[in-house]
């Protein structure tokens, strides 16, 4: 039974005397109120107190200062280890004072903690920090001098259940420690578990507790106890952001992005305005909706009856697209919500990336009032291709298909549009988001989510401003929808001043790196990755399980597929001997079976077709890498139809796997990737990492939904 009331009488008394703080004993009381087991202890304020409590507890005993002005006690020389007499108590206690006196002459000190040894075990570290975007985050890590050396340290946001907590003892690369080596008993899992759910459940409770501590934490074979707590307060808590309700996002955002009725805001007859290029592509895309410039003087723009205001226009009006100065912005919305127009399309920039941060709160402020959804400002605009809207002053982008992109930069808006066309990738969506005044990445994921025209969800972020918001949308769109996300700024790290190891370690890119694998999103490490992601996972069947075999005419493609393989989380299949077999058929005696399989490049494309027929026939194989080397006894192009063949074969009698290829080779290799990936068939000219990068993704996404 958690005793909260207890801890809320804590934190307001400590809050109550100006500190931010905790004293030892205090996170003792915290932790015994949540089941967090602690040692025994007491705090003496003399010499003689210590020997008696010492005595009391059963030696030997360690003891500490109780200052709070000194949250790192070592450094101070306020930490004495291993004390066995009532002499030696008292020795150690006036050696502490006097330590501390030395350290911080001005120091409060309360006076020294008398605790319990805790049995040896493995040193782990249990902590929670708050992040600006995500909030309160639970760690879990190596603890002693290792966590600040090795920094391996892995973070979810909390709370967390019980599995959650047990996958973070997985999630560090030293999680080999825990189950026991050279002998060692192995600790226990649950009992580690059980304190992280425990620790997340009291900052998630109180959420003036801003960087806590338990470091270290000693996990044997029979359970785990905190030897030291440090808990860190910040009672100013920031006003949470305001979040529609997910029915409220639906409603307003299927507004925003299929509007029956679009107004363009300074819509022009000139060439060269934004406003006059945001009409032209409406017009020329194809929109079927109604269209009004807005226009205080004109009459009539591109054969368009032209108002001076939207609230002039005799219909309604879903979505208000503003070409017009930042300074202006701002009255014209206010007659968007006069009008009852739900979204907004900011193109304008000036507003906050330009250092007016004023502005950008003005117009939030107005579209909080008038129930407006704001996209932008800053931004390119968006394009919704399956109602051939195309929204924006950029390019024209016409080729419809089920990838929904986004970018906060336009310059990547950009970047998108010219991979798109050139790749012949369909999308339903691209959108900029710019300054991100209200509509976000979560935003759109929940618009998505819901839209039957969009399959894959690919995104470019800088920041997200309500990470929690986020990471809860992406776990459960995710279970339906591939989510891939490409976060600018991965080399920086978090700007605050951590008072805690945990807060110390809690670098911005590690939080963002393990909350989206908490989520099931699919992190693209570059732009070419996320743009490959967007094209490839789509195209691939969903895998049926974990194995995979590579098929390949040269012996060194295979060797940097297989390292591909391990980069990628993917498992190599441990060939059976009947299977083995069955390859040596195909292949030359001076080939190898086993995986990869090398089919040596000087092989007839009969080699290929029936290797790569096997593969797809046996159950055990679950999809198939396959290595090309360019030959004239099997050019590309007949390599590329033949493996399309033996696919198109296997797939009429409903077996279908996913496949990727590597193709080494001259120029006509380019041509025989493209073949291949415009039938089902991922390829890569000159690359042996794109094609296992994208298998991999797929496998990340299939993990992560529950498919496998």
């Amino acid at each position: 039974m958690l005793d909260k009331t207890n801890v809320r009488k804590t934190l307001e008394a400590v809050k109550a005397e100006g500190r931010t703080a905790l004293t030892a004993p205090e996170g003792k009381l915290l932790c015994d109120a949540y089941g967090i087991s602690v040692p025994d202890e007491g705090l003496a304020t003399s010499a003689d107190d210590a020997a008696r409590l010492a005595s009391d507890m059963g030696f030997p005993v360690v003891m500490k200062i109780v200052s709070q002005d000194i949250l790192h006690k070592t450094d101070a020389g306020g930490v004495i280890v291993g004390v066995e007499t009532a002499d030696d108590a008292r020795k150690a206690y006036d050696t502490i004072i006097a330590n501390a006196k030395n350290y911080k002459p001005d120091a409060d000190i309360s006076g020294v903690q008398v605790q319990q040894m805790v049995p040896a075990g493995q040193e782990v570290i249990i902590g929670a920090v708050t992040d600006g975007s995500f909030g309160k985050l639970v760690a879990f890590g190596l603890g002693g001098v290792l966590v600040e050396v090795l920094k391996d340290i892995t973070f979810r946001l909390a709370p967390v259940d019980n599995a959650e907590a047990l996958s973070m003892l997985d999630g560090i690369q030293a999680s080999e420690m825990l189950k026991g080596v050279r002998g060692g008993d192995p600790v226990s899992r649950e009992a580690l578990a059980d304190m992280i759910v425990r620790v997340s459940q009291l900052i998630s409770d109180h959420p003036e507790i801003s960087e806590l501590d338990l470091n270290p934490v000693f996990a044997t074979k029979d359970g785990a106890i905190a030897a030291d707590v440090r808990i860190v307060l910040d009672h100013d808590q920031p006003e949470p952001r305001h979040r529609p309700s997910q029915d409220e996002i639906v409603t307003a955002m299927n507004k925003v992005m299929r509007p029956r009725a679009v107004a363009v805001i300074g819509a022009s007859n000139e060439q060269g305005k934004i406003g006059n290029s945001v009409m032209r592509n409406l017009i020329d895309g194809g929109y079927n909706g109604d269209i009004y410039p807005i226009h205080p003087k004109a009459d009539e723009i591109l054969g368009y009856k032209a108002y001076k205001s939207v609230k002039d226009v005799p219909g309604d009006i879903d979505t208000a697209v503003f070409a017009i100065p930042a300074k202006f912005v701002a009255g014209a919305l206010t007659e968007c919500g006069e009008k009852g127009i739900p979204g907004a399309v900011l193109i304008p920039s000036g507003f906050a990336e330009a250092g007016e941060p004023e502005l950008q709160e003005e117009i939030v402020k107005i579209g909080r009032k008038y129930n407006i959804r704001l996209m932008g400002p800053n931004i390119y605009g968006f394009y919704y291709t399956p109602d051939n809207l195309c929204a924006t002053f950029c390019t024209a982008y016409d080729v419809k298909g089920s990838a929904a992109l986004s970018s906060q930069s336009g310059g990547i808006g950009m970047a998108i549009i010219g991979f798109s066309r050139s790749a012949k990738m369909g999308v339903s969506a691209i959108v900029g988001l710019g300054n991100k005044s209200d509509i976000d990445e979560d935003d759109l994921l929940t618009f998505f989510e819901q839209d039957e025209n969009t399959k894959i969800i690919a995104q470019h972020c800088e920041d997200l401003k309500d990470g929690r918001a986020f990471a809860e949308v992406a776990k459960r769109v995710s279970k339906t929808k591939p989510v891939v996300v490409l976060k600018a700024g991965r080399t920086s790290a978090g700007a605050k001043a951590a008072s805690s190891h945990t807060g110390a370690l809690a670098g911005n890119d590690k939080i963002y790196e393990d909350v989206f694998k908490q989520s099931g999103v699919i992190r693209a490490r570059s732009l070419k990755q996320l743009l490959e992601f967007a094209r490839g996972i789509p195209v691939m069947p969903v895998p049926k399980g974990e194995n995979v075999v590579i098929i390949t005419g040269a012996g060194g493609s295979g060797v940097l597929l297989s390292d591909a393989c391990v980069d990628n989380d993917l498992n190599l299949m441990s060939m059976p001997d009947d299977l083995d077999a069955a390859f040596r058929k195909f292949i030359p005696p001076f080939g190898a079976a086993g995986n990869p399989v090398d089919i040596t490049g000087g092989e007839p494309p009969e080699t290929y077709k029936n290797t790569v027929r096997l593969g797809l026939e046996d159950d055990r194989i679950h999809s198939l890498i396959l290595g090309y080397w360019h030959t004239i006894v099997t050019p590309p192009m007949v390599f590329a139809k033949l493996m399309v063949e033996v696919k198109e074969e296997m797939a009429a009698k409903g077996i279908e796997k996913p496949m990727v290829a590597s193709l080494a080779g001259d120029v006509e290799v380019e041509e025989a990737a493209e073949y291949l990936y415009q039938h089902g068939i991922p390829a890569y000219a000159y690359s042996t990492e794109l094609p296992v990068e994208v298998l991999g993704a797929k496998y990340k996404w299939a993990r992560g939904a529950g498919l496998l």
